[in-house]
């Protein structure tokens, strides 16, 4: 994208050495949170080898998907480059990668998501208008990656992928300010989705950020 290495700052590096020592474990995390029924030693084996026998070939399609995507994002050139609606839908076409032939265009149809609230269409004007506000925020990195993450899951921008999108944003944003990784582990999968019904229905005081803030957010000092 026209940057050099040399524009991230020795934090900034170090974030990436810390993200790719444990992309497996986020992978793994992110797949538990989609669902996919892989043990640890299935996801690591998929990542490193492509296949395994047992194995869905859509789930590992899903994580080959989601290995892409983590891939691109700690790229230096793309950590150079702003957490903005483009990057979004990138990573959204990245991943779900051959299930849906658009995979990062908007939303032009409505969903349901399990719950009695139901996303209004998005509409991309205020879609990146929204999205600049939350990065322009006074806040501190960690707090605006989560209102990154939160934002994208509840609006639902595109037609699937959104909850693995938005955590794979808020990693983007979060690493290109050397300030940890975002990612929900697998054994409070099921505490944050009770949260995010209650943050989706407009029940939640706060909770689900104390719970990222202090369960999901990585830090590596």
């Amino acid at each position: 994208m026209g940057y050099s290495d040399n524009e991230l700052s020795n934090r900034v590096m170090l974030n990436i050495q810390f993200a790719r020592i444990n992309m497996k474990t986020s992978i793994y995390d992110q797949a538990v949170l989609e669902g996919i029924g892989t043990t640890f030693p299935q996801t690591e084996d998929i990542v490193e080898n492509g296949l395994i026998y047992g194995v869905a070939a859509q789930d590992v399609q899903k994580i080959l998907n989601l290995k892409h995507a983590w891939e691109f994002i700690m790229d230096p050139d793309v950590l150079s480059y702003p957490s903005d609606y483009s990057l979004l839908s990138h990573i959204a076409g990245l991943v779900i990668e051959g299930f849906y032939q658009y995979g990062g265009r908007i939303r032009g149809v409505p969903v349901t998501i399990g719950t009695f609230y139901i996303p209004p269409l998005p509409i991309e004007a205020q879609v990146k208008e929204q999205l600049n506000a939350l990065v322009q925020a006074n806040k501190e990195p960690v707090d605006i990656a989560i209102s990154l993450c939160l934002y994208c899951m509840k609006t639902q921008i595109f037609n699937d992928g959104n909850k693995r999108s938005a955590v794979l944003f808020a990693n983007h944003y979060l690493i290109s300010k050397g300030s940890g990784l975002l990612v929900i582990p697998n054994q409070s999968v099921s505490e944050f989705k009770q949260l995010l019904i209650r943050y989706y229905e407009d029940k939640d005081n706060g909770e689900i950020y104390d719970f990222l803030r202090n369960k999901a957010w990585r830090k590596f000092d």
